[in-house]
C-alpha cells in the first residue's frame, strides 16, 4: 500500500479480517503527515457504518497517540453534536473518519471548496458493502466531487470480501489516472463453522430458530466473548427474550439493532469492547468491520441468505490472521438446514457470491445533482464530465443526464406547472443554481438513499428514549397493549404525533413490534449450492437425520427437484387445488413469479385465490385445478400486458415511493416537522398516477422500473428460471401434498396467524400435513 502511494496510484486493497487492511490503508497518509506535518485537511475515510467509523476512530487514535504522531482525527455523523461541527468547520482535522450521507452533506455547503481544496486521500472502508448500492452511487458521486475541488485526489478500497475485484477496483478509481491497483493479503486460515441444531426435532417451518435457545445458550457460555447475529430486529427481541428466560446463570447478555436509542447502543458496543457482556444479539447493525478482538464466536440464527455476508459476520470472530475464525450456524426449519449446509461449503471453498456492481440509479443522481447547485451554481456541461467518471454513471448518455436535470429543474413534462417541483435557476451564463435558500434547507434536511419505513419514537413517562417502532405497528396500538423493545416489555399509553409514551410492564405475552424493510432473498449463487445439495444423495452425510429421512420420503413419494430442472407438484387438499413450484431463485423472485403466474391462473380458469413466496418455492391455491403446467412457465408469462399489469401493484407502487423520496420530488422532512407514513403514501401514489397518465417516459417512472427489475421484482432471475427449464419441467399431479410441499403449505397458515395467536390451531395444521405426506 506504501508502494502504490509513493507511485501516486489509487488503490484497493483485499485482506481477510484480521489482516491490519485498516492500518494499511491509514498507513501512506500517516507516513505523508509525519514527513511533512500541515493544517487542513489531508485524508477523508468513509465508512457504512456509524459504528464502524467511531470504532476506527478510536483504534487509530490510540494508534496515532502512541507514535507521536501529532495527527488530529475526528468523526463527523449524524450524530456528532452541532458544537462539534462548528469546531471541524473552524479547524478542520487532518483526518476526518465520516459516513456516505455526512460527506453529502459536507459537499453542499458552500464552504467545500475551501474545507476540501487540499484533501489528497479518500479511503473507503467495506467497499463491497458499497459499491453496486444506492449508498454506493451516491458516494461514487461524491468521490468525483471531491477530485474536481482536489485535483490529483487518490482514492483507496479496503474489503476483506471481494466477488469481482476487477469491479470493485473500478469503483474505487472512478476517474483517477490509471486506475487502482489492486493489492491482495494471503488468505489467512480457513474458518471452523459447525451447525447447531435443536433438542427436539427440526422444525418445519418458522424463521425466528427460538426452538434452538437452549443449544444456543450452551454454546454461549463455553465461550469468552459472542456475537448472535439474526436478520430481522423482531428476530432479535424475541430471541433475546428466549434466550433471557432460560438464562439462569444470569450472563450478561446485550441486544443491539437499528431502532434501539442511540445511547443505548454506544453502551452495548463500549460494553462489547470492555468484554462486559458475554453475547450480544445483534442484526445487520453490527455486520462490518468492529474490531472487538476478545469475540471468540458468531452464531448465525437463520438462514444466511449470501455466502458472502456470512463470511463478512463470520469475520467477526478471533479478529486476527493467524487464528481460524469460529461460526455455528442455526437453521430455523428443514429448507434453511439445506441452505446453511450450502452456505458453509461455499463459504469453505471461498466461492463468494453476490451480483457485479450494476449501472448507478436515476434517483440518487438526481439528489446529487441539487445538492451540487446547494454548493454553488454549475454548468451542465462540466457537471456532465463530472459525473460521467463515476463508474456506476460512466454509461450514462447526455439525453438521460438532461432528462435527470430537467426533473430538477422544472419536475418535468407533466409537473413543470406547480411552482413547488421549480427548485433550480438558469442564469445568464447558463449556470444552474438553486432557486431559494428554502429549497437548499429542505434538500439538506433530506439527504440520504435508506428510506426506511415511518418511525415513531417511543419514550417513558419520565422522559427516557427507548428507541422506535413503525408508524404501522403504533397505529395498531390501543391503551394497555404491551411489546418489546430493547429487550423490555412495555405498556402503551399514548400516542401524540410522532411520540408514543409507555410504561415498565410484567406482561407475559406481549406482541412483537413489527418492522419495515424488505427481506433479504437468497442469493443466486447460494440457490445453486442447494439445488446441487438437494440432488447429489453423495452429501447428505452432511444433513441431520430427519433431514435426510424427509429428502428421502420425497423421492419416494414424488420425485427430488434436479439442478437444471423445474419441480412443480399439483395436488387436492380441503376442497381447494394447490400448485407449488420449486424453483430456489429467492423470496423477492418468487413473490413477482407469484403475480404472474396467478394472473395466467385466472386467464386459464383455475380460479387462483391466492400464493405464497418463500426462498425455495411458490404456493398457489385455486378453486379448480391448474391446467397446461408447461405453459404456465414458458415465455408467455413475460410477455403480453405483463409489464402495464405489474405496474399497477404495491411491490412497484412500493418501489415509487422510495424513488420519489430520493430524487427529492417528495420530503420526508420539512422545517419544523415530519410527514407521516400515510402522508407520504397518499401523495407519491397520487403523483404516480399523474406520470403514468401524463409522462409516462418521466425519468422517474424510469428509475422506479430500474429498482423494481434489480431488486424488489427481480425479473431478471424470473427471465433466467423460465429461459433454464424450458423443454425441463417436472410436473407430478399427486394425491395429497409431498414431503417438500409440507413447509410450503405450513406458509400458509402462518401468514394467517400475528403475534403468537392460533399456535396451538397451527401445530394441529402440522400434523395434519405430515400425516398426509406419509411422514408420521
Amino acid at each position: 500500500m506504501l508502494d502504490a502511494a509513493r507511485a501516486g496510484h489509487s488503490a484497493l486493497l483485499i485482506a481477510p479480517t484480521g489482516g491490519g487492511k485498516t492500518l494499511a490503508g491509514f498507513l501512506p497518509s500517516f507516513v505523508a503527515l509525519a514527513d511533512a506535518p500541515r493544517a487542513g485537511l489531508h485524508t477523508v475515510y468513509v465508512a457504512p457504518l456509524k459504528a464502524l467509523t467511531a470504532n476506527i476512530a478510536d483504534a487509530m487514535a490510540r494508534l496515532v497517540g502512541e507514535a507521536r504522531l501529532g495527527i488530529r482525527l475526528d468523526v463527523r455523523t449524524g450524530d456528532t453534536p452541532s458544537s462539534r461541527r462548528r469546531r471541524q468547520a473552524r479547524m478542520p482535522p487532518q483526518v476526518l473518519l465520516t459516513t456516505p450521507e455526512s460527506l453529502s452533506l459536507l459537499l453542499s455547503r458552500p464552504e467545500a471548496t475551501t474545507l476540501f481544496a487540499a484533501l489528497r486521500t479518500l479511503i473507503i472502508d467495506e467497499v463491497h458493502a458499497l459499491a453496486g448500492t444506492k449508498r454506493g452511487d451516491q458516494l461514487a458521486l461524491c468521490a468525483e466531487r471531491l477530485a474536481t475541488l482536489a485535483p490529483g485526489l487518490r482514492r483507496v478500497g479496503l474489503s476483506a470480501t471481494a466477488a469481482h475485484p476487477a469491479a470493485l477496483a473500478a469503483y474505487v478509481a472512478g476517474g483517477a489516472p490509471g486506475g487502482a491497483r489492486i493489492v491482495r493479503a494471503g488468505e489467512g486460515m480457513a474458518p471452523e463453522i459447525g451447525l447447531i441444531l435443536p433438542d427436539g426435532p427440526m422444525p418445519w417451518t418458522g424463521h425466528m430458530g427460538l426452538a434452538s435457545a437452549g443449544a444456543i445458550l450452551r454454546q454461549i457460555e463455553r465461550a469468552k466473548v459472542t456475537i448472535v447475529f439474526v436478520n430481522s430486529r423482531a428476530q432479535a427481541e424475541l430471541l433475546f427474550q428466549a434466550l433471557w428466560k432460560i438464562n439462569d446463570r444470569n450472563l450478561p447478555i446485550g441486544l443491539h439493532h437499528g431502532s434501539l436509542d442511540p445511547a443505548r447502543r454506544s453502551r452495548i458496543e463500549a460494553a462489547m469492547a470492555a468484554a462486559e457482556l458475554r453475547a450480544v444479539i445483534a442484526t445487520s447493525s453490527l455486520d462490518l468491520g468492529i474490531d472487538w478482538g476478545d469475540v471468540e464466536q458468531i452464531i448465525q440464527v437463520g438462514a444466511p441468505r449470501e455466502a458472502a455476508r456470512l463470511a463478512q459476520r463470520i469475520g467477526r470472530s478471533n479478529h486476527r490472521m493467524d487464528r481460524p475464525s469460529r461460526a455455528f450456524l442455526v437453521p430455523a426449519n428443514r429448507f434453511e438446514v439445506l441452505e446453511s449446509v450450502a452456505a458453509r461449503e461455499a463459504v469453505l471453498a471461498r466461492d463468494l457470491d453476490g451480483e457485479p456492481p450494476g449501472p448507478g440509479t436515476l434517483d440518487v443522481l438526481a439528489q446529487h445533482m441539487l445538492l451540487t447547485a446547494c454548493h454553488g451554481p454549475f454548468l451542465p456541461d462540466r457537471l456532465f464530465a463530472e459525473i460521467g467518471r463515476a463508474a456506476p454513471y460512466a454509461m450514462l448518455g447526455r439525453e438521460c443526464f438532461d432528462a435527470v436535470l430537467d426533473f430538477v429543474e422544472t419536475g418535468g413534462f407533466a409537473l413543470r406547472a406547480y411552482d413547488r417541483h421549480r427548485r433550480l435557476h438558469r442564469d445568464a451564463l447558463g449556470r444552474m443554481e438553486v432557486r431559494t435558500e428554502a429549497i437548499a434547507r429542505t434538500a439538506r434536511m433530506n439527504i440520504g438513499t435508506i428510506v426506511e419505513t415511518p418511525r415513531i419514537r417511543v419514550r417513558t413517562r419520565r422522559g427516557r428514549d427507548m428507541g422506535s417502532i413503525d408508524e404501522y405497528f403504533a397505529s395498531t396500538l390501543v391503551a394497555g397493549d404491551t411489546f418489546f423493545l430493547g429487550g423490555e416489555v412495555v405498556e402503551f399509553l399514548t400516542l401524540r404525533e410522532t411520540t408514543a409514551t409507555v410504561a415498565r410492564s410484567a406482561a407475559r405475552t406481549p406482541r412483537v413490534p413489527v418492522y419495515g424493510g424488505s427481506r433479504l432473498s437468497m442469493s443466486r449463487g447460494l440457490a445453486g449450492r442447494v439445488r446441487d445439495l438437494i440432488h447429489d444423495r453423495a452429501r447428505w452425510d452432511l444433513l441431520p437425520p430427519d433431514v435426510r429421512d424427509w429428502l428421502s420420503a420425497q423421492a419416494r413419494r414424488s420425485v427430488l427437484p434436479q439442478p437444471d430442472r423445474l419441480l412443480v407438484e399439483t395436488f387436492p387438499r380441503r376442497k381447494r387445488w394447490y400448485l407449488v413450484a420449486y424453483g430456489f431463485e429467492g423470496r423477492n423472485a418468487h413473490q413477482t413469479l407469484g403475480l404472474l403466474a396467478t394472473r395466467i391462473l385466472e386467464e386459464t380458469g383455475a380460479a387462483p385465490l391466492g400464493f405464497v413466496a418463500t426462498d425455495d418455492a411458490l404456493a398457489c391455491w385455486c378453486m379448480r385445478e391448474p391446467a397446461d403446467i408447461h405453459a404456465l412457465f414458458s415465455p408467455r408469462l413475460l410477455e403480453g400486458d405483463m409489464t402495464e399489469w405489474l405496474a399497477e401493484s404495491a411491490v412497484v407502487r412500493r418501489a415509487f415511493r422510495e424513488v420519489a423520496v430520493i430524487s427529492g420530488l417528495t420530503e420526508r422532512q420539512v422545517p419544523g416537522r415530519s410527514r407521516t407514513g400515510r402522508q407520504m403514501t397518499a401523495s407519491t401514489d397520487l403523483l404516480y398516477d399523474v406520470l403514468r397518465r401524463y409522462d409516462p417516459d418521466h425519468v422517474l417512472l424510469r428509475a422506479t422500473w430500474q429498482d423494481a427489475a434489480r431488486g424488489l421484482t427481480n425479473f431478471d432471475r424470473i427471465r433466467a428460471l423460465v429461459e433454464r427449464v424450458q423443454g425441463r419441467i417436472d410436473h407430478r399431479r399427486l394425491d395429497r401434498g409431498s414431503p417438500l410441499a409440507v413447509p410450503i403449505l405450513l406458509e400458509l397458515g402462518r401468514n394467517r396467524i400475528r403475534n403468537g395467536e392460533g399456535e396451538e390451531l397451527l401445530l394441529r395444521e402440522a400434523e395434519a400435513l405430515v400425516h398426509e405426506a406419509g411422514l408420521s
